[in-house]
């Protein structure tokens, strides 16, 4: 009861009272010092119930609304007359209000510069769109969230402010147009990329990869309705543990000039003012970049400064892939506990499955981390870091093209295997004979794709060249290897040598192999190599003994395991020896794959 009669006591003494009296009453009560064990949040939320239940109809009303947003965001508010001040330590913002509680104008002033009209926060707030204008504010306060005390952070932010400026030179020399669309070609060859001033909520940011459209314009599959991803990095500052030498004024010099080899020549920083400080610039990749270690590596030798190893989490890199590419409810599937499957559907309903033979990918070369942000010292670095990552987005986007959030066996089946940090194999069944091939694909750089088929009666060089230009195109190896089979079926199968008669009592129709001349000149039999099935120049055939004293006939299937001859890989590749070295490769796979599906497991 007593609490009934406090409570009407209260009605009665507020029913003629304003709501303008109400906000003065919760706000001073909010400003009263007090304990900090009692909190005030009850009062907080009590004030924006409030402003949330009225229209704003005046400018105090406004004002309120203003400042409870400012608080919120821990940013200053103060106003004279019709203006209202929300102030950072590097920026603020000017409001200015019409008599009815509307706004006029909404400014944002950076640190030492002249505020500038911003469109998006004034349409924000005559929408009342308080929520939206609060978010749009929070992003404010991020982009100028520099660490530091208030002197650092100005000479930080002006040291960042004149890195931007020099990347915007940078961006506008002259240089050798090589795509069709203007957009496309900025983004991929540009030596800052596709370049965005910062404004408002966003910093400075660079486009520098964008994957090919090509393989988008598909209508009856899946991967017609994906959207090329724009890789980006947003230029901020961030602090480190060592100190360095950072520009505080322009460092290109005026007119911008080229050296021989078209790179921007720059002033040096003994010349030029310059502040030694405990931060550096950041990248911010966006998204988050799965890379190999050697990139890692890498990157940290472009600009001496070392990518923290405590920041990044090392993993096999299809598992990296894995993480970017699928949802947390829809990971890749294992065939034998460590090797991931993944089944890929093409048009013309075609599906091909494809395998990351675990033990392959966990050799200490093929691990990666996740890098979020790659710093940097000086606009020099900015070029050369982007011509790495585009490499190492060109080699995530030719990986990530087997990664779908289905698995299964499907009779088309390849095994795709690392070689090197910048090339790989896909081994598969052909489709015209039964024997399998190997297609090596070499990523040098990221405008920089050769491929390489090593099969048995194919030696015809234009196979390569066009390999090459499709896989060029569409940065895709399942629509690469839909295209090769499309061309291998065409091509007539070779002849095959007659059915061994021992072969055929045992009732097996197996072809069988020619005679095989010995040589008298020496005590030791040599065997003649087998002629049933020519190898190109590129390739070398092994075979299974069936033991040192049977030389009557030749030992092994009339079908051989192929293997690449060590002198005709590209210098990035790394030879195999002709023992599989991986528990899980072609022999196992495809013998698993043939033996299911009626084949002779000897085949391969």
């Amino acid at each position: 009861m007593k609490t009934k009669s406090i409570i009407s006591d209260l009605h009665l003494k507020f029913a003629e009272k304003s709501w303008n009296d109400t906000f003065q009453l919760v706000r001073r009560c909010m400003d009263k010092s007090r304990d900090d064990s009692k909190p005030r949040e009850p009062l907080v939320r009590c004030l924006e119930r409030l402003h949330e239940a009225l229209n704003v109809s005046s400018v105090s009303v406004m004002m309120s609304r203003l400042e409870m947003i400012a608080k919120q965001r821990g940013m200053g508010f103060h106003f004279t007359e019709a203006t209202c001040y929300l102030t950072a330590d590097l920026f603020y913002l000017e409001v200015v209000l019409l008599p009815g509680g509307g706004v006029e104008e909404v400014k944002v002033a950076p640190h030492g510069e002249a505020p500038v009209s911003s469109e998006s926060l004034l349409q924000l707030l005559r929408s009342n769109k308080f929520a939206e204008f609060s978010m749009k504010l929070a992003g404010l306060c991020t982009h100028y969230n520099i660490p530091g005390d208030n002197e650092i952070k100005i000479k930080l932010f002006t040291s960042l402010q004149h890195l931007g400026k020099d990347l915007q030179n940078i961006s506008h020399l002259p240089r050798a147009i090589k795509e069709c669309d203007a957009r496309v070609d900025m983004i991929l060859n540009g030596r800052i990329g596709c370049l965005i001033a910062g404004k408002e909520d966003c910093p400075l940011t660079i486009q520098f990869y964008i994957g090919p459209t090509d393989v988008m314009k598909t209508s009856d599959s899946k991967i017609a309705d994906m959207e090329p991803v724009v890789q980006a990095a947003q230029l901020i500052v961030g602090l480190s543990d060592a100190t360095h030498t950072l520009q505080m004024t322009s460092l290109i010099p005026q007119p911008p000039q080229l050296d021989p080899q078209g790179h921007p020549v720059f002033i040096p920083l003994s010349e030029v003012q310059h502040e030694t400080l405990p931060a550096c610039f950041l990248l911010k990749l966006q998204p988050a970049l799965p890379m190999f270690s050697s990139f890692v590596n890498k990157l940290s030798q472009v600009t001496d400064v070392t990518i923290p190893d405590v920041d990044l989490q090392w993993a096999p890199f299809p598992k990296l892939l894995m993480r970017s590419s699928l949802s947390t409810n829809s990971c890749g599937e294992t065939f034998d506990e460590q090797d991931t499957m993944f089944i890929v559907p093409l048009p013309g309903e075609v599906t091909h499955s494809y395998v990351f033979p675990g033990a392959a990918w966990e050799a200490p070369a093929q691990r990666g981390a996740v890098v979020d942000s790659v710093p940097l010292t000086h606009p020099a670095h900015v070029p050369a870091l982007l011509e790495l990552l585009r490499h190492q987005c060109a080699i995530n986007t030719l990986l990530s093209s087997c990664v779908t959030s289905q698995w299964a066996i499907y009779d088309l089946h390849f095994e795709v295997l690392p070689e090197s940090d910048t090339s790989l194999s896909v081994t598969f069944h052909r489709p015209d004979i039964d024997s399998l091939a190997v297609l090596l694909v070499n990523v040098s750089g990221s405008r920089q794709l050769t491929c390489r088929l090593f099969a048995a009666g194919v030696e015809d060089p234009s196979m390569d060249e066009y390999i090459s230009s499709v896989m060029n195109r569409c940065m895709s190896i399942p629509v690469t290897m839909r295209a090769l089979y499309d061309k291998l079926e065409k091509i007539p199968s070779p002849s095959l040598p007659p059915v061994c008669p021992a072969a055929t009592e045992a009732g097996d129709d197996r072809p069988a192999p020619p005679p095989v001349p010995v040589s008298s000149d020496n005590e030791s039999a040599t065997v003649a190599e087998p002629n049933a099935v020519p190898a190109p120049p590129s390739t070398t055939f092994s075979q299974s003994a069936t033991g040192p004293e049977d030389n009557s006939t030749v030992p092994g299937s009339a079908c051989y395991a192929m293997s690449v001859a060590t002198s005709e890989l590209l210098p990035e590749i790394n030879a195999s020896p002709p023992v599989n070295p991986y528990p899980f490769t072609a022999v196992g796979v495809f013998s698993h794959w043939i033996t299911s599906n009626g084949h002779h497991p000897e085949l391969i």
